[in-house]
């Protein structure tokens, strides 16, 4: 049975909401944190991280993308279905603003631990476009993987903590079985699913997390009523800890 972490809800001004998982780093590792937002104006000033890695993941039905910017010298357009990793190794500053006035970023900001030796390495930045995520697709199921891999099919990214993580589209009684063995939690983002016989949604605020096992395992998700989407987030725990974004 998975262990039942809890998200969070969060607003910042009028111009961001969010569920967050957050607090639970023990639990998710080697993942720190994830918040699944909407941001319609800039709202967070040029910020600090170091020690771990931010992700950006903009969702194919977000009305505009996220311009980023940093310290180290990037200022790049994050489009729709696009992902941009940034590992703050020893310390980097960047800002991520909507890319036109008046128009919704749908994101997920994802925060990653690295490991002890890679906590002060140079900042540097990795970028996949919309184009080149790798897309899994049968009837009533859609897998995009842009990190990892889900069976035969990988990421071109190669980051410095090697993680997965799946956008999954399932139409109304569509399943799929997920193979685990890594730490393992899925987060709906919209529509009901059953995630091995128990449901979730997201304004339940609940979300499951398996533990990582020695022998591999399954998972089975199914839109239980409609179409529903999910994303899969799994990784090898690092079993130590780091600076909290």
């Amino acid at each position: 049975m998975p262990v039942i972490a809890t998200l969070q809800r969060a607003n910042h001004g009028s111009g961001f909401r969010a569920y967050g998982l957050r607090g639970v780093a023990a639990l998710i590792d080697p993942f720190l944190g994830v918040d699944h937002a909407w941001m319609s104006e800039p709202t967070f000033p040029p910020h600090p991280h170091a020690g771990f890695s931010a992700v950006s993941y903009v969702f194919l039905d977000s009305e505009t993308g996220i311009r980023n910017r940093d310290s180290i010298g990037h200022h790049n357009l994050i489009r729709p279905g696009g992902l941009h990793w940034t590992t703050a190794g020893r310390g980097i500053v960047h800002e991520e603003i909507p890319a036109e006035p008046n128009k919704a970023v749908h994101s997920l900001q994802i925060f990653v631990n690295l490991p002890p030796e890679k906590r002060e390495m140079e900042p540097f930045a990795l970028s996949l476009e919309p184009q080149d995520v790798p897309v899994v697709q049968w009837p009533g199921v859609k897998v995009r993987v842009p990190l990892g891999s889900y069976g035969d099919v990988q990421s071109p990214l190669r980051p410095p903590t090697a993680v997965d993580m799946l956008d999954i589209f399932l139409e109304g009684g569509a399943e799929l079985v997920v193979g685990a063995g890594h730490c393992t939690f899925i987060m709906p983002i919209f529509g009901a699913v059953a995630v091995n016989g128990q449901r979730f949604d997201l304004e339940d605020l609940k979300l499951p997390v398996f533990q990582a096992r020695e022998a591999p395992y399954v998972i089975r998700i199914q839109a239980t009523s409609g179409a529903a989407k999910v994303v899969v987030f799994s990784g090898s725990p690092l079993l130590s800890t780091a600076t909290q974004p």
